[in-house]
């Protein structure tokens, strides 16, 4: 297999992360590394055996034995960098989400399609054990006709920073472009969507809230001024619904997890948790006029399809995936596109709020514009 040859930039905690995981991917070779903090980033190069160590991205980016780029930086920082890179001729893989705002993803998904290179997103939930038997059932007809789906994520009470964990830069719209929305749900809405087949959004309602205490030095370091929760109800053109509730903070024991409705059966995803308030992955329907509660050994699954299927560790985690479409094996799925189209929620929900009434998609993408902060 042709080695592809990786430049990473920015080497906070979700770099380290990337670099963990591409050097358990045969193929994947981690050759340069970028940071504006330069002590940082020299001890990351030295620690995981990268030759070459760079404080301004442009110049990484001149590098002709670089074939691709992975963007590890908070997501206003996304479009001008992704954006650049692609321009000097990489494939891009980005963290999720996109962008800040609908706009600058559009920015980056017109950008790859103009340079002829490949965006892919870091949508981690699109590869997990469940999501391939959700789609494996619906792509089967177990399910029928699809019409309505609930994305959740919870969390009591463990928000960025002020719970005393990750930096002040996720609890700030000037970098992060909002809270438990673009950080957490970004990741359940992208699921459903691909399990649905990324429909195309009508109308969008949505309300978000920051009402639990916080350690008031924590609060003042911070800046705190994103959602710790966001709950909003989406329609489609073709008639189904999503409804949303993701939370950083919340008096709530847990949540269910998220789940699809249709006509022959229905899934539920697991909830992420654990002890009695834990779910695990389950298919609904009925049999001979019985009412019937399934669950299904996912691991025996995943075990006899790497067995037996072609190229099946290319959907081991993203970027397995990105490795193997890079080196032809399998093509990219369209993760670009679902997460401007989650990017389209989310930003209408922000905008459904702060006008108080249901909005148009056509609204937002009219209304978006950039949030992007050059490096």
């Amino acid at each position: 297999m042709e080695t592809i040859k990786i430049g990473i930039i920015g080497v906070g905690q979700i770099g380290k992360m990337h670099i963990e995981m591409y050097q358990s991917i045969p193929g994947a070779e981690i050759i340069a590394v970028c940071d504006v903090f330069e002590e940082e980033a020299a001890r990351v190069a030295k620690q995981y055996n990268i030759p070459h160590v760079y404080t301004n991205y442009r110049s990484l980016l001149e590098r002709d034995d670089l074939v691709a780029v992975d963007v590890c930086l908070h997501n206003n920082f996304h479009a001008p960098v992704t954006i650049a890179a692609l321009q000097a001729g990489k494939h891009v893989y980005c963290e999720k989400p996109i962008a800040g705002t609908y706009f600058d993803g559009q920015q980056m998904v017109d950008a790859a399609e103009a340079a002829g290179k490949q965006l892919h997103i870091q949508l981690g939930t699109l590869f997990t054990k469940e999501t391939k038997a959700a789609k494996t059932l619906i792509d089967g007809g177990m399910l029928g006709k699809l019409y309505h789906a609930r994305s959740t994520g919870f969390r009591r009470r463990n928000r960025p920073f002020v719970d005393g964990y990750g930096t002040p830069y996720f609890t700030r719209k000037e970098t992060a472009g909002g809270g438990a929305l673009l950080d957490m749900g970004v990741y359940h809405i992208a699921q459903l969507l691909y399990l649905l087949g990324n429909p195309n959004v009508e109308r969008i309602s949505g309300k978000l809230y920051q009402e639990l205490d916080m350690l008031q030095e924590r609060k003042d370091q911070s800046r705190f001024d994103v959602e710790e929760l966001a709950s909003g109800l989406i329609r489609f053109s073709d008639g189904m619904t999503l409804d949303i509730i993701e939370s950083w903070a919340v008096h709530l024991g847990g949540f269910e997890g998220s789940s699809i409705a249709g006509a022959k059966g229905g899934i539920r995803m697991p909830n992420g948790q654990e002890g009695p308030q834990a779910q695990s992955f389950s298919f609904h329907n009925t049999v001979c006029d019985m009412d019937m509660d399934s669950t299904i050994d996912l691991d025996m699954m995943d075990t006899r399809w790497h067995r037996i299927r072609e190229n099946e560790d290319a959907y081991d985690s993203s970027q397995h995936h990105w490795i193997a479409a890079l080196q032809g094996r399998v093509r990219l799925l369209p993760t670009s596109q679902i997460a401007l189209n989650t990017m389209l929620i989310s930003e209408g929900m922000y905008l459904s709020d702060q006008l108080g009434r249901e909005v148009t998609a056509e609204e937002v993408i009219t209304l978006s514009h950039s949030t992007a902060v050059q490096l």
